[in-house]
């Protein structure tokens, strides 16, 4: 297994629970400095191939390096360079916002300053506060400082800002998007597909214990089998009969005021720039051109059945 050069590596990994294989012969590898997303309904495996990086479960069989360790025989190696953000994280209730940090920061070899964390984090003010006492948001904030305590060089995110109100949502969304800017290794897990496209340079969607399609949120969605549409608006009606057939256009239909043409189309940006060629030879202008591409959800959808929130 050649699994230098690569954060995380993994090849034929399974995991079975009695009779039932939750994980089935996943393949996939996670680069330095790569923000690296787990989508899937639930139950397709995703929280047991976590868990399995993360040294919390052992495998069934295949092979796995995380930071060139092996999460199932080198455990406390690799735990002392990685950071967890789980979905919910609870401590008790009158520990104080500073002191888990500090009882956090005593499991590690090495540590930041977590004043500075606490602050960065906007956490500061609340220090002293019981842990009972912070909002829901403020709690993920804290769980996003004991992960990076350690200043770990690979994060993971489970599910960082589920059941969080849009506004929290939003400010955990902008610490991750800093944390990608720094370059740091992070796999993560949503139900937020606009979280994946936002954050995530690839994603594999999961499903059923297997990978069923794995590239970044670009390529997914030039390859699903869902069209780009063009909507274009003339400024004077098209009196000329019938659209020309454009390069690798689908449908094209003009409206009944003739001004407004929408076109789906397999090859959108080769097919927008004859349309606008078109356009100019008839001495037409364009009062305005729209181009939809499929989003990451319509490939979820397609390649599941299911809508990924609903899941």
């Amino acid at each position: 297994m050649d699994s230098s050069g690569y954060a995380i590596y993994v090849r034929g990994l399974t995991k079975s629970y009695g009779d039932v294989e939750a994980v089935r012969g996943l393949d996939f590898e996670v680069r330095p400095g790569e923000v690296f997303g787990l989508l899937g309904p639930n139950g397709a495996g995703k929280t047991s191939t976590v868990e399995i990086l993360e040294g919390l479960r052992p495998r069934t069989s295949g092979d796995v390096k995380v930071l060139d360790f092996d999460p199932e025989l080198q455990t406390n190696k690799l735990k002392d360079r990685i950071g967890v953000c789980l979905q919910a994280t609870n401590l008790p209730d009158k520990i104080t916002v500073k002191e888990s940090l500090t009882l956090f920061a005593a499991f590690y070899t090495r540590t930041v300053d977590g004043d500075a964390l606490l602050k960065r984090l906007q956490l500061w003010e609340k220090k002293d506060a019981g842990y009972a006492t912070l909002s829901g948001g403020q709690k993920q904030r804290l769980a996003l400082a004991l992960a990076l305590i350690n200043d770990p060089q690979l994060l993971f995110l489970d599910e960082p800002t589920t059941g969080l109100d849009p506004q929290v949502r939003l400010e955990i969304r902008d610490l991750l998007e800093e944390l990608r800017q720094e370059k740091r290794t992070i796999l993560m897990t949503t139900h937020y597909i606009e979280e994946a496209e936002r954050l995530c340079d690839r994603v594999a969607i999961v499903d059923a214990g297997k990978i069923i399609a794995i590239g970044s949120p670009r390529e997914l969605q030039e390859k699903s089998a869902t069209q780009s549409a063009i909507e274009m608006t003339l400024n004077l009606p098209w009196e000329g009969g019938e659209l020309p057939g454009w390069p690798d256009a689908v449908r094209a239909v003009l409206s009944e005021d003739k001004r407004h043409i929408n076109v789906t189309s397999s090859k959108p940006a080769r097919t927008l720039v004859e349309m606008v060629k078109w356009v100019d030879s008839n001495a037409m202008e364009l009062d305005d051109v729209r181009l939809n591409r499929p989003t990451l959800e319509d490939v979820f959808i397609e390649l599941t059945g299911k809508k990924l929130r609903e899941t």
